[in-house]
């Protein structure tokens, strides 16, 4: 990089926008132009603070909205993403991954300065978490905000539960693939849990018990609806025992409540569990595959827990 410059760095397979994007660049000062095929060949030369990383949202190496998670726990760049006109979702979903905004295409050069001038400082450090930290018990549709940190409807109804206000299956699919991944690469260990019953619940019901799976849980893990009469939670840096021991508090709690169905029988909950490192997940579809099995076990001699060993 030239002394005092910074770098506009794009993520595209798309010549189109590339050709464009390098036409808007030219009109930039202070910058220059770079570009990647994938997040990976971004990252084989770390982005300085005061670049800025334009991810295209049409990306085949990866999932954009997972990419712009990662960069932004490893970078302090602006990231934009790039859609396509008319876009009414991206935005939100954007900043919820932690990106400054997004850019439609065709870039130009006055709509691309404006955003970076808008946006001039770099973001600021992630705050850090901790796995042993305890949260109150808050429902995830209270995480989704705009850029102005105003609720932020949209969102919540695109990846949340609307019965339970935990989050629906579609955002579980995408961090099942992103917290199986970061297990790996790090080595720290993973729990998978699925929880269910037998039965109907009213819709006061649901939400006691959605409030008791955020009640047991950390601030790190992910509680979702799985389907109508089942969730499935993942808790990171948690091994078996760690899950067993939430499992079983989760069904102490529901029976102190004295939990029924829509009938008036006593709500029992089967709880599988499956966890990573283990020799038999080599990949996410075996995490969840195993945890599955060890559910359907669990259902099968009422409301017990089993862990897949």
């Amino acid at each position: 990089m030239g002394d005092g410059l910074r770098t506009l760095r794009l993520v595209t397979n798309d010549e189109s926008l590339l050709a464009s994007t390098r036409a808007a660049a030219a009109a930039l000062e202070g910058f220059e132009f770079q570009t990647a095929r994938s997040v990976d060949e971004l990252m084989t030369k770390p982005p300085n603070s005061g670049d800025v990383i334009l991810l295209d949202n049409a990306l085949r190496s990866s999932n954009v909205y997972e990419a712009c998670r990662a960069l932004t726990g490893k970078t302090r760049c602006r990231t934009f993403i790039v859609v396509q006109k008319g876009n009414t979702t991206a935005e939100s979903i954007a900043h919820f991954c932690g990106a400054t905004g997004v850019l439609e295409r065709p870039l130009n050069g006055a709509d691309l300065r404006k955003a970076i001038e808008t946006n001039a400082a770099p973001r600021a450090p992630l705050a850090a978490t901790s796995r042993e930290k305890k949260a109150a018990p808050v429902f995830p549709e209270a995480m989704f905000t705009n850029a102005a940190g105003d609720p932020d409807a949209q969102m919540r109804d695109i990846l949340t539960d609307p019965d339970t206000g935990l989050f629906n299956f579609a955002y579980l699919k995408i961090k099942l693939d992103e917290e199986y991944k970061r297990s790996a690469r790090f080595g720290h260990p993973l729990s998978c849990v699925m929880l269910g019953f037998d039965g109907q619940l009213s819709d006061l019901v649901l939400r006691e018990l959605a409030s008791i799976f955020l009640d047991t849980s950390r601030d790190t893990d992910v509680l979702g609806r799985f389907d109508e009469n089942s969730f499935l939670f993942l808790l990171p840096h948690t091994g078996p025992d760690g899950a067993q021991v939430m499992a079983k508090r989760v069904q102490q709690m529901a029976q102190e409540k004295g939990l029924c169905d829509v009938v008036g029988d006593r709500l029992e909950i089967s709880v599988g569990i499956a966890f990573y490192p283990h020799a038999k997940v080599q990949r996410r579809e075996d995490l969840y595959s195993r945890t599955r099995q060890a559910f359907l076990e669990a259902q099968a001699k009422g409301g017990a827990v089993v862990t897949g060993l």
